[in-house]
């Protein structure tokens, strides 16, 4: 499904400049990528595709993305010194900008991300007005905005996986507006990604943790929270 915006949506949030584009929704696909990691980077390569590749310096892209990887929010006017914090914090990044990446969206970013021996991919596009679509996290596909509270569970494939999973969320109270599975393939890994009007109970997430079949899960809040 294609993703679209309404005129509402592109009213977009409050925001250092200079775009809601290039600023704005940067900034949140690195506070994603943060938070999937689980803490700051320590290294960080991150590869500007299409229109972000000819304009990432011009336009602050290169320090918004730097901005959201050290938890900075769409409005902090420290953005504008991003890169010189980095290099304060320790954060070791490096940028790659490939202009011909035509089955990408135009405003594609992908972050590669180090920490504590950890590495995660992330592959994000920004949609205008500060909106976001995560597509990719390492080799699974995915289709969320991270503007709701978002459970990502990482299970084997198997038969009632999902149900079991929405079930337990729905005792919780929590009501799934969108879901999508990603799978390796049949009975191998699967990834199922669940958008949520309310956060889930820590004690539920650590249920869910304590199943043999669960290999890890991931609880991401609304990103402007």
């Amino acid at each position: 499904m294609a993703d679209k915006s309404s005129i509402f949506d592109m009213i977009g949030p409050v925001m250092i400049g200079p775009s809601s584009s290039h600023t704005a929704g940067v900034v949140r696909i690195g506070r994603v990528g943060r938070k999937l990691l689980g803490c700051q980077p320590e290294e960080a390569i991150i590869t500007f595709y299409n229109s972000f590749a000819r304009t990432y310096e011009g336009h602050g892209s290169d320090r918004a993305i730097l901005a959201g990887l050290m938890d900075m929010k769409t409005d902090d006017t420290n953005i504008k010194h991003s890169l010189d914090l980095a290099k304060e914090e320790g954060l070791k990044y490096t940028f790659r900008p490939i202009a011909n990446a035509s089955a990408l969206h135009p405003n594609s970013i992908q972050l590669e991300l180090k920490a504590k021996g950890v590495t995660i991919k992330v592959l994000g596009i920004s949609r205008g007005g500060g909106l976001i679509k995560i597509k990719k996290i390492n080799e699974f596909d995915c289709n969320f905005s991270a503007n709701t509270h978002t459970l990502i569970v990482l299970a084997d494939d198997q038969i009632g996986s999902i149900s079991f999973v929405s079930s337990v969320l729905a005792h919780d109270d929590c009501n799934i507006a969108e879901m999508t599975v990603s799978r390796k393939g049949k009975h191998e890994l699967a990834c199922q990604f669940f958008e949520m009007d309310s956060a889930p109970r820590p004690i539920t997430v650590k249920y869910l943790q304590s199943l043999k079949w669960v290999k890890e899960v991931t609880y991401l809040p609304d990103i402007d929270l």
